[in-house]
């Protein structure tokens, strides 16, 4: 009779923690879709950027250095030199750090990020034929392929993080000068809402070098089909937002990418008209829904491209 109670206590035991399992996944389901709420600025790179230039007045130092090699750079050809040598290849470490099951998402997901982003760098995306024929004529191939170096996982608590790079110390930057790092968190919190993702700017801290993405939208996903991390990846190479995160006027530093008041929402129709011309809204530095972004400049891949130039910021990537 001890022996059944016992078995029966046991019994009891984990079906109330099979009960609370449950329970706390169901309750972690609903405080992720409750907590997210988007930001308008729903990337936050430039927000972080005033933040760390604020507390660090080097930065802006070290950033005008890379323009002014970026100018040099594109002036004297040294971005063409280096395309006649080929593409490059980047490979990439990614840095899950999860508290949930769903944050910790699977190698699948993360092997599909990679394809979207080389079908976005490598003129491959599915969505090319909607560029309007006034834009086709400046579509780039950026001839950047990514490859998957590694993943760390990382278990966290954290049922947030702000975009103040705390991440990046709980699993730490991998070989900077050589790898792109990604970091895929749960909710970013920013400014009233929160943001897809964000990245750093070259001229940087190295510790710090790289991309963070929420989670959903990392990949194909329900709400994502992983253009977040090429808009973000763009950022990483120097690209600004296409309407230059200012009025009529503000510059993005890309000549052939047409002057806006701000950016766009949803699937725009073509033409959306703003400052006397059409709204590149299919450029993927723009803010469009994923499956309205399918292209880049030549004037931005001539940016993107001058960091790998001799000199220049990620010039070890290219050897």
């Amino acid at each position: 009779m001890k022996k059944v109670f016992k078995y029966l206590a046991v019994g009891a035991i984990l079906f109330a923690s099979c009960e609370k399992s449950e329970t706390t996944v169901e309750t972690e389901q609903v405080l992720e879709q409750e907590v997210f709420k988007l930001s308008a600025d729903q990337c936050g790179s430039m927000g972080v950027l005033e933040d760390k230039l604020a507390l660090d007045p080097t930065l802006a130092i070290k950033m005008q250095a890379v323009e002014d090699h970026t100018k040099t750079a594109i002036k004297q050809g040294m971005t063409q030199k280096l395309l006649a040598d080929g593409s490059i290849e980047i490979p990439v470490v990614f840095h899950i750090i999860y508290r949930t099951q769903s944050e910790n998402i699977s190698l699948a997901q993360i092997e599909d990020q990679i394809d979207a982003l080389n079908e976005d760098f490598n003129l491959d995306n599915p969505g090319r034929a909607s560029i309007p024929g006034e834009f086709s004529t400046v579509e780039a191939d950026i001839n950047i392929t990514f490859t998957l170096q590694e993943v760390i996982r990382t278990y966290n608590r954290s049922r947030s993080w702000r975009p103040d790079d705390s991440m990046k110390f709980v699993s730490p930057v991998v070989n900077p000068e050589e790898y792109l790092n990604i970091w895929v968190v749960n909710n970013m919190p920013y400014r009233g809402g929160n943001i897809l993702g964000y990245a750093q700017f070259p001229g940087g801290d190295r510790a710090t070098d790289g991309v963070v993405l929420d989670y959903r939208f990392t990949g194909t996903t329900a709400y994502s089909t992983g253009r977040t991390a090429t808009h973000e990846v763009g950022h990483w190479l120097n690209l600004r937002h296409i309407w230059g995160d200012g009025g009529c006027g503000a510059s993005d530093f890309v000549d052939d990418t047409p002057d806006s008041d701000g950016p766009s929402r949803g699937c725009p129709d073509y033409p959306t008209v703003s400052c006397g011309t059409n709204d590149m809204t299919m450029n993927f530095m723009d803010y469009s829904d994923d499956p309205c972004l399918n292209m880049f400049t030549l004037g931005q891949k001539d940016r993107m491209w001058s960091v790998f130039a001799a000199g220049g910021y990620r010039a070890d990537m290219a050897d």
